[in-house]
């Protein structure tokens, strides 16, 4: 709602002006714009003269009303933006405020300390994570066997000895993804993108910090994308390498069907890499109209349009979901940070006449929004931890090693090939 007497007083010197919209009703209070009783624009100075008290001004409410609304601001803070308070002065700040609230409510008091333990147990959580994924990390670097001769079937463990379900496999894929995007905070984000207004103090509360979970989900995206360039290089035999593909087909099939776009479009990137795309002897030997159907839904032509519709499918199906496999959602993570970072960079966040720009924060809250309902969904399916460990551990190749695994499955065809091979034979052996 817009200012009532007593906020408009605050803003005296120029008054509320109104005018009427064709679609509904514009109103400025000073430096304050409402657009149906919404604020649409403001300028900083404005929003902290309307909402800090002051010599002149000061709500005439007694602690105790005032406490719940701290303690709700606080909570909602702590839960939405949680990463926020591994800042130790943000902890001396919530601790402080807390014994404040303590001598004037002790209702608030204990639901403070409430607050706080549940903010402890998830920065916990979020610690015991971050050290999982980097011994993860470093047991998946250790580099594969040597190239030099290729391994006979039975020598390596590969996918389809660990499992040979598509669905499963499509489940497993599910478990990684959702455990990955629960521990991406929204001030992630927020810190990719932002901190170029000249008005941030880079050397404040809000400083630039890490972004290092949602890194690491990217960073899983090209290892599934690289895992299976990989799986299908590797076997000596054709006809094992057509049967990977067409498994790696029915998963991305399956992760469609489930909801799971991320590690879909991981699949569909390792299988157009080079190296696999070459193979054209070993993908004589397959059924190539399933996978046509779904880079069709992964086209990237006119904005990912396909990809879009399917999104939009996936998200109505969730708002109605009678079961929680139907609730899942996981986007195409890195359009989803495109979007975002051209709808960041795209509109300003100040207006000409110097007010913040509304109207594209809550675009962006939108968006943000939309992800923190997807990440809470909690995985339906059984964990395989055999599969699970196989999936995040098992070493991949580098573009180069994959590059010379394909020369050994299938030749060279012509003179650039041939030197291509002896340059990375040369090259690996160093």
């Amino acid at each position: 709602m817009p200012p009532t007497t007593p906020y408009a007083g605050k803003f005296s010197t120029c008054g509320p002006y109104t005018r009427n919209y064709g679609h509904g009703i514009t109103a400025s209070y000073g430096e304050m714009c409402y657009h149906d009783n919404s604020l649409v624009s403001a300028s900083l100075e404005a929003l902290i003269q309307h909402l800090v008290p002051t010599v002149d001004y000061y709500p005439d409410i007694r602690f105790r009303e005032v406490a719940p609304k701290l303690v709700q601001l606080l909570t909602e803070w702590t839960e939405t933006f949680p990463y926020d308070f591994r800042d130790e002065r943000m902890m001396r700040c919530l601790k402080d405020m807390t014994h404040h609230v303590a001598r004037g409510d002790e209702y608030s008091w204990r639901a403070m300390q409430q607050m706080t333990q549940r903010l402890i147990k998830r920065l916990s959580a979020l610690g015991q994570y971050e050290e999982a994924v980097a011994a993860l990390n470093n047991v998946a670097n250790e580099r594969p066997a040597s190239l030099k001769t290729k391994q006979a079937p039975g020598q390596r463990n590969d996918v389809l000895s660990v499992c040979d379900d598509p669905f499963i496999m499509a489940q497993q894929l599910t478990h990684i993804e959702l455990d990955r995007l629960s521990f991406i905070g929204p001030e992630e984000f927020i810190q990719t993108f932002a901190m170029k207004d000249p008005i941030e103090n880079q050397k404040g509360f809000f400083r630039k910090r890490k972004t290092s979970n949602l890194e690491a989900y990217v960073n899983w995206f090209n290892r599934l994308s690289y895992m299976v360039a990989t799986e299908i290089c590797m076997p000596v035999k054709k006809k094992h390498r057509a049967r990977i593909i067409e498994f790696f087909i029915d998963v991305a099939q399956e992760c469609f069907n489930i909801g799971n776009f991320n590690s879909l479009m991981a699949i569909i990137t390792g299988m157009n890499m080079s190296p696999v795309s070459r193979l054209k002897k070993t993908w004589s030997k397959v059924n190539t109209d399933k996978f046509e159907i779904l880079e069709h839904q992964m086209d990237p032509s006119s904005n990912f349009s396909n990809y879009r519709t399917a999104l939009r499918g996936a998200t109505q199906r969730s708002e109605t979901a009678h079961s929680s496999q139907e609730k899942i959602v996981i986007p195409f993570f890195s359009l989803l940070i495109k979007d975002i970072y051209f709808l960041n960079e795209g509109c300003a966040s100040r207006l000409p006449n110097g007010h913040i720009n509304f109207e594209k924060l809550w675009e962006l809250a939108k968006q943000v929004s939309e992800f923190l309902v997807w990440r809470q969904v909690v995985c339906p399916f059984d964990r395989d931890r055999r599969i699970l460990q196989y999936l995040v551990t098992t070493p991949v190749f580098s573009e180069d090693e994959l590059h010379l695994a394909s020369y050994e499955s299938e030749g060279p065809e012509n003179n650039m090939e041939k030197d291509s091979r002896r340059s990375l034979r040369c090259g690996l052996k160093q």
